[in-house]
């Protein structure tokens, strides 16, 4: 079974023609010094275009989030190179990180103001973002007064603010119950169509790769290669439960398992 990808109707359009939005070409990582490095990434190469939604997936330790801090430009590969033409990406981690002494907005509006938006325009573009995410009238709440999924909304609004095309989420939902995880990958399904993101998208969970994704990249286990890769023609959006997310799903672990074994043997 190997999926191909058509564009659902409420998907930003994939121009395969177009330069890409994230160039990575011959990416090795290694941490330590020569004699006694750790090789994480190993010959990393992989394009995402224009308004392509990207899960990254992987066993615990592939590299998957050193990845996405190379792309983030948080590190610099050992060698290769990484183009983001279109200039800094934004970046969602798994905590939310945002400062509790801030309420919700001012959280989204330090964004705004490190991005250059005059001051006057702030606090609306603020609330535009937090309606966006489906937090009206959040504004003024502090952290502790929002539940897990409510923070990792106005995380998300957060990483919007920064005016980015290019989105990359760093297992944003994992920590998060079944059901709020469900209803935020509505969510950034959502926003993903509506704004016409670029996403590169890191978990290790199977099937919130295959649900959220238009393509998903397995990553070998240490050091991180590109095993194999899988084009979704599942139409968004997507049921975490339904039958072609779980069979994709079961295709992907055996793949996923495949990998670690190979890697315990060695």
């Amino acid at each position: 079974m190997t999926p191909v990808l058509t564009t659902p109707a409420d998907a930003p359009l994939v121009d395969s023609d177009a330069a890409p939005a994230v160039r990575i070409s011959h990416v090795h990582k290694s941490f330590g010094r020569a004699g006694s490095a750790t090789h994480v990434l190993d010959d990393i190469t992989l394009d995402v275009a224009p308004g392509e939604f990207v899960t990254l997936l992987g066993a615990s330790g592939c590299g998957k989030s050193t990845l996405l801090n190379l792309v983030a430009g948080l590190d610099e590969p050992s060698s290769g190179e990484i183009r983001v033409p279109g200039g800094r990406p934004a970046l969602m981690f798994q905590e939310h990180a945002l400062f509790p002494w801030l309420t919700a907005g001012r959280n989204i509006e330090l964004a705004l103001k490190l991005a250059g938006t005059p001051r006057p325009e702030r606090r609306p573009e603020a609330e535009r973002l937090l309606d966006l995410v489906r937090l009206p009238g959040a504004y003024g709440k502090r952290v502790h007064e929002l539940s897990g999924g409510m923070r990792q909304r106005v995380a998300m609004a957060r990483a919007l603010a920064q005016g980015s095309k290019v989105l990359l989420m760093d297992e944003p939902f994992a920590a998060l119950d079944a059901i709020t995880r469900d209803v935020l990958h509505d969510e950034i399904t959502r926003i993903w169509a509506e704004r016409q993101l670029t996403v590169l998208f890191v978990t290790h969970n199977v099937r919130e790769a295959v649900r959220l994704a238009q393509r998903v990249v397995l990553l070998s286990s240490r050091p991180g290669r590109v095993a194999r890769e899988w084009r979704i023609d599942l139409p968004q959006p997507r049921r975490i439960e339904s039958s072609g997310v779980a069979d994709l799903s079961i295709e992907i672990t055996e793949e996923l398992r495949g990998e670690i074994r190979r890697h315990v043997q060695h």
